[in-house]
C-alpha cells in the first residue's frame, strides 16, 4: 500500500467535492454551526476551484495507491500590523475517508503542506479543530501543535 500527498487540480474537483461533503457531514454531527461559519461558502464546487486558484491557498489530496481519500485545506493568512508583516500557514480543512484511516494519509498530507509553506517563507502554523473533536486533536497535536485560541459560541434559541 502506497500512501501519498499531491496538490489539487481543477480535474480533481468532482472527488474534491464528494470529500468535502463527508466532511461537512462529520462535522455537523459535531456542531451545527460548522457549514455557517467554518466550511466552505456555498456553492462548494465555486469555493474549491477558488481555493485551487488562489496563490494564498493550497489543496492537497491525501492518497492510497493513488486514489483519492483525504483532503487538506492550507491557506496563508496574515497577522495583525504588530506582527511585522509575518504571515501564518492555517490549515483549514482537513479530512481522510473513514476507511482510510490511521495509515498516514493525514500525516502525509499535513507534513507535505508544512514543508511547502516553511519553503515559501511561513514560521507560524494554526489548524482549525472543533471542540470535541478528539482525533483531529490528537492528529495535530502529534505533529506538534498545541492550542492558542479557542472560541466559545452561544445561540440564543
Amino acid at each position: 500500500m502506497e500512501v501519498g500527498s499531491r496538490r489539487a487540480t481543477a480535474d480533481d474537483l468532482a472527488v474534491l467535492i464528494d470529500l468535502y461533503r463527508s466532511l461537512e457531514k462529520e462535522m455537523v454531527a459535531l456542531h451545527p454551526m460548522w457549514p455557517l461559519a467554518d466550511g466552505l461558502p456555498e456553492p462548494v464546487e465555486d469555493s474549491l476551484v477558488r481555493a485551487i486558484e488562489d496563490p494564498d491557498n493550497r489543496m492537497y489530496l491525501g492518497t492510497i495507491d493513488q486514489v483519492p481519500v483525504g483532503l487538506l485545506l492550507m491557506r496563508i493568512e496574515g497577522l495583525l500590523p504588530q506582527a511585522g508583516g509575518a504571515r501564518v500557514g492555517a490549515i483549514r480543512l482537513v479530512f481522510v475517508d473513514h476507511e482510510a484511516r490511521e495509515v498516514g494519509v493525514g500525516e502525509t498530507m499535513r507534513d507535505q503542506a508544512l514543508e511547502e509553506h516553511r519553503a515559501l517563507g511561513i514560521r507560524l502554523f494554526d489548524a482549525h479543530v472543533l471542540p470535541g473533536h478528539r482525533l483531529a486533536k490528537n492528529f495535530f497535536e502529534a505533529g506538534g501543535f498545541s492550542a492558542r485560541l479557542i472560541i466559545m459560541h452561544h445561540t440564543d434559541d
